[in-house]
């Protein structure tokens, strides 16, 4: 039973991560420029094109369904032809691997970085996902791949965060976010906690209360969490690197009225 379920639950990961033809992928920033703005321990959110992509961007309303994890330049060259992999990810298919930069060259994607860490809290969060790598996804566990195949299916609200997590007791189980969220974890930085607001029992301080945090499961995180965390910052390459609007280059024809009116019409 076992060799059964095995083998039909990575044709459902070939099935789930194959992409769709008439979905239309901007990158809205060139690779240099992306390459030259990323700092290990930044969050590369993707707007992936796969089946998959499209039930997660449904179940979370959101543009991002997936998530890797800078890590820079520490991980053993190959041939010197070939690119660095600068990115850790958990890939329903592969499992945890290290991919190049170029592997999301086409696809818009989106900097979220965490404020203040500590350069030994990044060095741990980024050695976490490295220790990682080769951790293959259970497909032994269908159910968390079923969950998908009707992407659009009405979920209520307050369930699809919880639909997401289902089964999601490993860190390759999971949507790639989970990886991600157990690093940060690992060293107590927040990224969408829980906070319970507790008042004074003292009568002289009635009016005064402390905030004190708990941490989510990490089977609860998504790729949009990281983009609307307060605690992380979005990064825009181009605004990073001093933008110019009077430097663009436009093309002539922009200033035509007749071929403007000719496109229009």
């Amino acid at each position: 039973m076992g060799q059964v379920t095995e083998i039909v639950g990575r044709g459902l990961a070939r099935f789930l991560t194959k992409p769709i033809r008439q979905s239309i992928q901007v990158a809205t920033i060139s690779q240099e420029k992306l390459a030259a703005s990323l700092q290990p321990g930044d969050v590369l959110l993707v707007e992936g094109n796969t089946r998959i992509s499209v039930a997660i961007k449904y179940l979370t309303q959101s543009n991002w369904s997936h998530a890797a994890l800078y890590i820079g330049n520490v991980l053993p060259h190959g041939a010197p032809w070939e690119l660095p992999r600068v990115l850790i990810e958990a890939d329903l298919k592969e499992g945890v691997r290290a991919i190049t930069l170029a592997h999301y060259a086409q696809m818009h994607t989106r900097i979220c970085r965490p404020v203040g860490l500590s350069n030994d809290d990044r060095k741990r969060v980024v050695d976490y996902v490295i220790a990682r790598i080769g951790h293959q996804y259970d497909l032994k566990h269908i159910f968390d791949l079923l969950r998908y195949l009707l992407p659009t299916f009405p979920v209520p609200t307050r369930f699809r965060r919880r639909l997401l997590a289902l089964g999601s007791d490993d860190p390759t189980r999971a949507i790639c976010s989970t990886l991600i969220a157990q690093a940060f974890e690992s060293v107590r930085y927040p990224i969408l906690p829980e906070i319970q607001r507790t008042w004074s029992d003292d009568p002289a301080h009635a009016d005064c209360y402390a905030d004190i945090y708990h941490i989510r499961h990490h089977s609860l995180f998504t790729p949009r969490d990281f983009d609307i965390s307060p605690y992380f910052d979005i990064i825009k390459p181009t605004i990073e690197n001093g933008f110019d609007y009077r430097s663009l280059a436009w093309g002539d024809t922009m200033h035509d009225p007749k071929r403007i009116q000719y496109e229009i019409t």
